[in-house]
């Protein structure tokens, strides 16, 4: 299906393709102060080089508070800025498009920051283990603030635009749901006050960046955990960002409280498997009026090409499959419908945390 590799358009950005690399934390930044370094340099081109439509960064943290991993990416100081360009600068020279996920931890913080985790309430990580200490007003302002301003560095970086990481457990994603947000203020209960927070932090940062610059969002379509954020609830809080002016929604699911229903499912080889939102994508694509990336599971191009004639997504978002073979799409393109190698056994990651690099284990000799 020729039209999957046409260039098309997401807010501002003109991308060659309908594909996209997912946020994926490469652990390719200075442990210190989260500059990129010429590793990631280096990934980023040869994904250019693969051509990937347009490339998410690993989660960035908007405040040293709530940096998750260790060598995450940061853009907390203006101080990051000039190399941070640099970074944009190696993927635009090649005709690369670069958007940058902005993030905060929240309780999943796994990082020694020196204060306690922050969370919408004190309820205990179920991932981690982490006690939180529960945000107050002024709390919840300065986060808002850190969102914003990093939005404004990432557009002086020379950024295509920004995503901001509502999804898998991390702060955000917490406020959304009813167990972790236990608050009795304007910031929880119901639905509407539950996304209070995200809905202030957009107009924060569309204020910061203006009306002219790419903002997306991806969000859980339910975190599967039986007790958190439901499609109902999520739907919702998509509709409103539609009617406020997000730019695009990129759907996925799961915390990692969820356990088999963790984002990063294993076991993925059958074409029946893939594309684990589906079902809820196909709903919120027919009632949304912004295009709708998915992400889950995207193994082979008949899958995308059905999804796409279905109109349950308008843009194919991948991770795990781009970390063991970054020229996948182009060989799509060229013709090569073989699926993606990734066999989902998730070692890459394990390899990140223990080894400090991200590759693919199970083709390393490949």
């Amino acid at each position: 299906m020729k039209e999957l590799f046409e260039p098309a358009t997401i807010g501002k950005i003109e991308i060659k393709n309908r594909f996209i690399r997912a946020a994926t934390w490469e652990g390719m930044a200075k442990e210190e102060n989260g500059e990129p370094t010429e590793e990631l340099f280096r990934l980023y081109r040869e994904l250019v080089e693969g051509e990937v439509g347009l490339i998410i960064t690993g989660f960035a943290y908007v405040d040293k508070r709530g940096k998750a991993n260790p060598r995450m990416l940061g853009i907390d100081k203006d101080e990051l800025i000039p190399s941070l360009k640099r970074l944009t600068n190696s993927v635009h020279e090649i005709n690369g498009k670069i958007a940058i996920q902005l993030a905060h931890s929240g309780s999943q913080g796994r990082y020694d920051t020196g204060e306690p985790p922050l969370a919408p309430s004190a309820v205990k990580e179920r991932f981690t283990g982490n006690m939180p200490v529960e945000m107050t007003i002024d709390d919840i302002n300065h986060v808002i603030n850190c969102f914003a301003e990093a939005g404004l560095r990432a557009k002086r970086a020379d950024f295509d635009g920004v995503e901001l990481h509502a999804a898998h457990g991390y702060l955000l994603s917490q406020f959304l749901s009813p167990y972790s947000n236990r608050r009795k203020d304007k910031y929880g209960g119901p639905i509407q006050n539950r996304a209070r927070i995200i809905f202030e932090i957009y107009e924060a940062l569309r204020h910061k960046v203006g009306s002219d610059y790419t903002i997306l969002i991806k969000i859980n379509v339910s975190d599967f955990d039986g007790v958190g954020l439901e499609p109902e609830d999520s739907l919702w809080v998509c509709k409103e960002l539609s009617n406020m002016g997000i730019d695009a929604i990129e759907l996925s699911g799961g915390i990692p409280a969820a356990g088999d229903l963790f984002p990063l499912r294993t076991g993925i080889d059958s074409p029946e498997k893939e594309a684990y939102f589906r079902k809820e994508a196909e709903v919120f694509s027919s009632k949304i009026d912004k295009p709708i990336i998915l992400v889950g599971g995207l193994r082979s191009l008949e899958v995308i090409e059905e999804l796409y004639k279905k109109k349950v997504a308008n843009f194919f978002s991948l991770s795990r499959p781009l970390i063991s073979e970054p020229g996948l799409i182009k060989r799509w393109r060229e013709g090569d419908r073989r699926p993606a190698r990734c066999i989902s056994c998730n070692q890459c990651l394990v390899a990140a945390l223990k080894e400090k690099r991200l590759y693919c284990v199970a083709f390393k000799e490949a």
